[in-house]
């Protein structure tokens, strides 16, 4: 097994901060509103509370993980905290059109067989068979990445020499 990292994503600063900026302010103005302006129907108050603490824990999940950095070997494309997102050899596709479910700044891959649903907001999710890098992370550091899983793809099914 080769551990030869092929490529590596993460996200950039200030992406990563606009993201969770965001995030947090949304969840910030909701719950501003439940106090000042609270609805009269209880259940809506209720509703608006409750979106505001989801949108200020999903706000500091994105910090604690867009911290990581995605890495791509010959054998997977895994985290740096070792999760594997994909294995190569059960991809099928690589996705990276303007018209693509896929994040910003990404790509989608579509496995043989479905994986385990993870969600890592503004890094990568998988539901299925479909799995999406990208959000924060740099076009620069995905679009080499994603061609680099095609050239991959190619050399297993014959399509290219092995030596390239």
């Amino acid at each position: 097994m080769d551990d030869k990292i092929l490529a590596r994503a993460s996200a950039t600063g200030p992406r990563r901060v606009i993201g969770v900026g965001t995030m947090g302010g949304l969840g910030l103005l909701l719950l501003w509103l439940a106090v000042t302006q609270p609805p009269a129907n209880p259940l809506w108050l209720v509703f608006l509370i409750v979106l505001g603490v989801a949108a200020l824990w999903v706000a500091q999940l994105m910090w604690r993980v867009t911290s990581r950095e995605l890495l791509l070997t010959d054998e997977a494309l895994s985290d740096s905290s070792g999760a594997v997102i994909a294995r190569i050899a059960d991809v099928v596709k690589v996705d990276r059109g303007a018209f693509a479910l896929k994040p910003s700044n990404g790509f989608a891959l579509t496995l043989k067989a479905p994986g385990k649903r993870a969600w890592y907001p503004g890094l990568w999710w998988r539901t299925g068979r479909r799995v999406a890098v990208g959000g924060v992370t740099a076009a620069r550091d995905t679009k080499p990445m994603a061609d680099i899983i095609s050239v991959l793809i190619m050399r297993r099914e014959g399509e290219l020499p092995p030596e390239m």
